[in-house]
């Protein structure tokens, strides 16, 4: 969402950059109907020239590096998430991993007791512990990169605030004007 709104604010700021390029020439267009001099000062100065909106300061809008990482890294993790997850995962037919001999010989330490039982639940307290270190650091990315997305976007929004109080000033000083021809 927060991506679809970045390119929305890139869209708006490029219409607002066209509509202070058409009032400047609106403006050129006043100034020659006014009055003779207005139209030589015209015919001798430059016109000013036709840019794109991309080229007025607007730089191509692609989401922030850090957000599309974690959004990427998500997916790639989304997939072993529902298989590992107890409520996303099929059930099997038995209802604990106790009884597993290759969950318990596949990390027998020091620190595990030696009762085959404990030591397995011991084992599978240590995989839910690192299902939720690995869930929360994924969350921990997403929400620094929706964070650093947001600032950009609000600094757009800052530009683009001005630019709109800026044309504003200059649309209602361009009506007067046409209002007194």
């Amino acid at each position: 969402e927060l991506v679809r709104q970045g390119e929305v604010l890139k869209r708006t700021e490029q219409m607002v950059d066209k509509m202070d390029q058409d009032l400047k020439t609106s403006q050129r267009h006043i100034n020659s109907i006014k009055s003779v001099w207005g139209g030589l000062v015209n015919y001798f100065k430059a016109k000013p020239p036709e840019s794109k909106p991309e080229q007025n300061g607007t730089p191509e809008y692609y989401a922030n590096s850090r957000l599309k990482e974690a959004m990427m890294s998500s997916k790639e993790q989304e997939s072993k998430y529902q298989e590992s997850h107890p409520n996303l995962r099929k059930l099997d037919n038995s209802d604990n991993d106790f009884g597993k001999a290759d969950l318990v010989s596949s990390v027998q330490g020091d620190s595990y007791p030696k009762n085959q039982h404990l030591r397995a639940y011991h084992q599978k307290i240590d995989n839910n512990l690192d299902e939720m270190s690995s869930g929360l650091s994924r969350l921990k990315n997403l929400a620094l990169g929706l964070q650093t997305e947001i600032e950009e976007q609000d600094d757009v929004l800052d530009r683009l605030t001005k630019k709109v109080e800026i044309l504003d000033v200059n649309i209602k000083s361009t009506d007067k004007k046409v209002r007194q021809l």
